[in-house]
């Protein structure tokens, strides 16, 4: 039979060194080894310690490291919350600490983003101060939000850390103008450096942005990085209702609203002008009421005035009666 050229070849190749195919044996130990230990510990047990990935740390070594710490302990009650605020990317150091009387080794200790169970986190226990840390990059607005670290006991304890960007404030009452003047709007952020301000007009749903070089109506300025102003000039009563600001951070932006509210100057008159006609009308019916007892007294007097010429009448005419008969009877009697 005769032999395949591919197989004349492969027979005239030389097999690897001793020391070579040891080494070649040893990383394939290594490896089988590594991998059923990762598919036994796909999550942390207490009083383990899983590695940071050296690669994500080294990528993002040159950001700045935030340390945050939360302390608990067997008796607390209630979670235990702490709010940060980021501008920029930053490289975060997260540790929670536990005391408690009891057994460290019972205790089981986890992380979670939200409601997603996290990996690659630190434990250690000293004495009955059981510690956990997890490091992690943070380098855009999706990696912001909660961050929590669970002791699990007979009773779960929760500490939570909350990434977000600064907020903005603004003037939290109504800011009442009139038609036709100016108004300065004004937003600060502070112990923090926007990279940009934004102004926009509408509800929180619908929102339009001012086009400050389009329409001169508009001006956008700010002594400060930390601060803008928007001036509207000649106002009407269509410029009312909401104003946004919004600072643009390298994580994300943060926003608020400043209401305005546009009145004219015959606004702030009306209180009076309706004191001024309910005065008009109580004198008017005061007038009316006199009047009318005045008349009413006149038409009373002239009704006496009457009777008693009546009656002077009636008299006087009683009075010659009663002289007639009298005077017949003096004639008769001088006769």
């Amino acid at each position: 039979m005769r032999a395949l050229p591919g197989l004349r070849g492969l027979r005239g190749l030389r097999g690897p060194p001793p020391a070579l195919r040891l080494q070649l044996l040893l990383l394939c130990l290594l490896a089988g080894e590594r991998r059923s230990w990762a598919d036994g510990n796909t999550t942390a047990s207490p009083l383990t310690s899983l590695p940071i990935p050296e690669v994500m740390m080294t990528k993002y070594s040159n950001l700045s490291l935030k340390s945050h710490n939360i302390s608990l302990t067997e008796h607390s009650s209630v979670p235990v919350e702490k709010n940060i605020t980021l501008e920029r990317p930053s490289a975060i150091e997260l540790t929670c600490q536990f005391t408690t009387s009891g057994d460290v080794n019972s205790i089981n200790v986890t992380w979670k983003k939200g409601d997603e169970q996290l990996k690659n986190y630190h434990v250690n226990a000293t004495g009955g101060i059981l510690y956990t840390q997890y490091k992690f990059p943070i380098i855009n607005s999706e990696q912001l939000g909660s961050y929590s670290c669970f002791f699990e006991e007979e009773k779960e304890r929760r500490g939570t850390f909350n990434f977000g960007v600064p907020e903005v404030q603004g003037k939290k009452k109504p800011l009442i103008t009139y038609v036709g003047d100016s108004v300065v709007l004004v937003c600060k952020c502070q112990h923090c450096a926007p990279l940009n301000w934004t102004w926009y007009s509408g509800n929180r749903s619908v929102q339009v942005p001012l086009d400050v070089h389009m329409n001169d109506k508009y001006v956008i300025n700010g002594t400060n990085a930390n601060e803008t102003r928007l001036k509207i000039m000649q106002l009407s009563e269509d410029d009312k209702g909401s104003y946004w600001c919004h600072a643009m951070f390298q994580l994300g932006e943060s926003q608020e609203s400043v209401e305005l509210v546009v009145i004219s100057y015959l606004v702030p008159l009306k209180p009076f002008l309706g004191i001024v006609v309910e005065v008009i009308l109580l004198v008017a019916i005061i007038l009316f009421c006199e009047m009318h007892t005045q008349k009413k007294k006149m038409h009373t007097d002239d009704g006496k005035e009457f009777e008693q010429v009546e009656q002077l009448k009636s008299d006087d005419s009683n009075g010659i009666e009663n002289n007639a008969p009298r005077h017949r009877k003096n004639e008769a009697m001088s006769q």
